[in-house]
């Protein structure tokens, strides 16, 4: 049977102008290998707890304290839980608490000459780790958008001069899906 390759829309909650990214990613991956398509497209650097949530329940790392009620997402694929036209979500980060919708907005067979994962599209730059979820990165929106801003200064050093918010670069983020996933 051909390989299916799922086309997901993944887009971050709460956040204008939009980011998001169109990723082309193999139907028999577990959710702990999307994690990190998720994560790589983005732009993320993996460096806090996560979770999806599918049909009402919720897949993740398992905790060992058991605080978490978390399916192990070792144990599932992603085409035993969504299709075509499902929606979804992934949270990222549960201190600024990161929320990414997913939507399935194709299935299709596997181009033997392409290699998956990859990310076809996208507009601009992932937000900074750690510069306090949506409202937090409005703040620094505004600020580094005004040279005025009382801010601006601390902003533009705490961001890095490199940090371009409208930047993105589609084959940059399918070369890092290639080597890490």
């Amino acid at each position: 049977m051909p390989r299916q390759i799922f086309q997901l829309n993944v887009s971050l909650a709460g956040v204008r102008p939009p980011v998001w990214r169109r990723v082309l990613v193999p139907g028999g991956y577990t959710l702990d290998r999307l994690h990190r398509v998720v994560q790589y497209a983005m732009g993320w650097r993996d460096c806090h707890l996560h979770s999806f949530e599918i049909d009402g329940l919720q897949y993740g790392e398992p905790d060992p304290d058991g605080e978490l009620a978390l399916r192990d997402e070792l144990d599932v694929r992603l085409d035993e839980v969504v299709s075509k036209g499902s929606r979804f979500h992934y949270t990222y980060d549960f201190g600024d608490w990161w929320e990414h919708d997913l939507l399935v907005e194709d299935v299709c067979t596997a181009d033997p000459d392409e290699r998956y994962p990859c990310c076809m599209d996208g507009e601009r730059a992932c937000p900074p780790e750690d510069v306090g979820g949506p409202s937090g990165y409005l703040v620094l929106l505004a600020a580094l958008a005004d040279p005025g801003h009382p801010e601006h200064g601390a902003m533009r050093e705490w961001a890095g001069e490199r940090f371009d918010p409208d930047a993105f670069d589609a084959a940059r983020a399918s070369t890092l899906l290639r080597r890490l996933c």
